[in-house]
């Protein structure tokens, strides 16, 4: 196996999560183990102790009735029966001398040496002896008889050491394919669930090398945290894609916007260069330049307000203005305008309308709205202001009876430099919606619309009323 893969297989995620999978399965295997082997360890231990003790109190009965020769009787009655003797008894004085004693059967080849190890004292203790060559285990149990002796009866606990083994055996068979099983099964849910973040990798590898943001991460039904953050990846491209969009569009909205006033300079110039009139002619050529170059840079500087208050970064002086002078200043100043379409503007606004705003940009909000109901609204229309005040905020109202905005168009309004069809026909930079978001939005405010085609439109401005 070369390095290189080697290498690869130590970085692999699914690898490692199968290694862990494998451990934390042989560990919990091994603690499940042990407290399985305590278990019957502990329930087989009490009872052969139940055994024991029934077996005394049962022996002792028969002795307190009879003494020691009604007990010999008994015990040889059962080992006459057939039955298993499979304890053995011990009546002994309190010098720890043997009076009588009766070996289970399996005692063909015991070392009888070890019973003289045995206390009377004591009233539980282990005796090992040497039994077919094997060290066999007894737990005695010891019981006071009324003649001063004592009752000792004992069980090897081979039988459970067999019992303990074969469940050891048991359990380590089962164990090993069980432990296999799992590490395949920890491999194949390691693999499904790194599967979306292998799709985001190969994703992300391919927006990389091909520069492309219209790739997509597959995404499933599931709700699970990977397949949300395939989700949530997609809708990243997806903002990228429009911003990316959005970004080739104004560059080409500006391209479009800047060509005509520079082609009207460039023209100016060439004629008055090649003119043979006099210095007067110079001046106007000069002028209409002026006139171009103003117009460029209002264009570039409201770009710029924009981009400042899109970035959080535009500037406010607020101070306490009473709206109601803002909204009449700009009504003032589009009021002859009006006049000559025929079109009438009424204004219903309170007389209190103080908040703390930027009067500045506020006016600039309310004339770029005037301007555009002045100049879509046709001849013989009619414009509303409305304005109200409440402990929320204030809200301005500018409605038209112009021809309205389509559906379909209504989410690009607020666009740098976008202008719909209808618009195209009217001097404009595309700027001035752009603007008036902004200049809310710095203000904490929100702005929306409502259009129907034919019938005209209502713009709505909502601002806080500040400190």
């Amino acid at each position: 196996m070369s390095s290189s893969l080697l290498d690869r297989l130590r970085r692999s995620l699914s690898l490692r999560l199968t290694v862990w999978y494998a451990i934390v399965s042989i560990c919990a295997y091994a603690i499940l183990f042990a407290l399985a082997y305590q278990s019957l360890s502990s329930s087989l231990r009490k009872e052969d102790y139940e055994n024991i003790v029934s077996k005394l109190k049962e022996l002792s009965r028969v002795y307190h009735k009879g003494g020691l020769n009604d007990l010999e009787t008994h015990i040889n009655a059962e080992r006459d029966s057939g039955k298993p003797v499979l304890l053995f008894v011990r009546v002994a004085d309190k010098d720890d001398s043997t009076l009588f004693l009766s070996l289970p059967d399996q005692w063909t080849d015991a070392d009888l040496t070890a019973l003289g190890r045995l206390s009377v004292q004591r009233s539980e203790q282990l005796l090992h002896v040497r039994l077919d060559g094997r060290d066999a285990i007894f737990e005695v149990i010891s019981t006071p008889l009324p003649d001063e002796h004592f009752l000792q009866i004992g069980r090897d606990i081979q039988r459970r050491r067999d019992i303990l083994a074969r469940f050891q055996q048991v359990f380590l068979a089962a164990m090993a394919p069980a432990i296999l099983i799992g590490i395949m099964g920890g491999y194949f849910l390691a693999a499904r669930s790194l599967r979306p973040i292998r799709n985001l990798t190969e994703t992300i590898r391919s927006v990389i090398s091909t520069g492309a943001v219209d790739a997509r991460v597959p995404t499933g039904a599931a709700a699970d945290e990977l397949n949300a953050l395939g989700v949530l990846f997609n809708q990243m491209l997806e903002t990228i894609e429009r911003l990316v969009q959005g970004m080739k569009d104004s560059l080409d909205n500006v391209a479009h916007d800047l060509r005509t006033p520079l082609t009207r300079m460039r023209t100016v110039a060439e004629m008055a260069i090649q003119s043979d009139k006099g210095i007067a002619d110079c001046k106007e050529a000069l002028a209409d330049c002026l006139e171009e170059c103003e117009r460029i840079i209002t264009m570039l500087n409201i770009m710029m307000d924009v981009a400042e208050a899109e970035a959080g970064t535009l500037t406010l002086f607020k101070e306490r203005t009473n709206v109601a002078v803002l909204i009449e200043e700009a009504v003032e100043l589009y009021r002859c305008v009006a006049e000559d379409k025929d079109i009438s503007i009424t204004e219903r606004v309170a007389a209190d309308m103080t908040a703390a705003l930027d009067p500045h940009r506020i006016h600039q909000v309310l004339t770029n709205l005037l301007d555009n109901a002045v100049k879509y609204t046709p001849d013989g229309g009619s414009i509303s202001v409305d304005a109200t005040k409440d402990s929320k905020g204030v809200t301005i109202t500018i409605s038209d009876t112009g021809p309205g905005i389509p559906n379909e168009e209504i989410p690009r309004i607020w666009e740098r430099l976008y202008r719909g069809d209808k618009s195209r026909s009217h001097k404009g930079l595309g700027l001035g919606l752009s603007l008036v978001k902004s200049i809310v939005k710095a203000h904490e405010g929100a702005v929306f619309v409502t259009s129907v085609p034919g019938r005209g439109s209502s713009f709505t401005i909502c601002l806080p009323l500040g400190e």
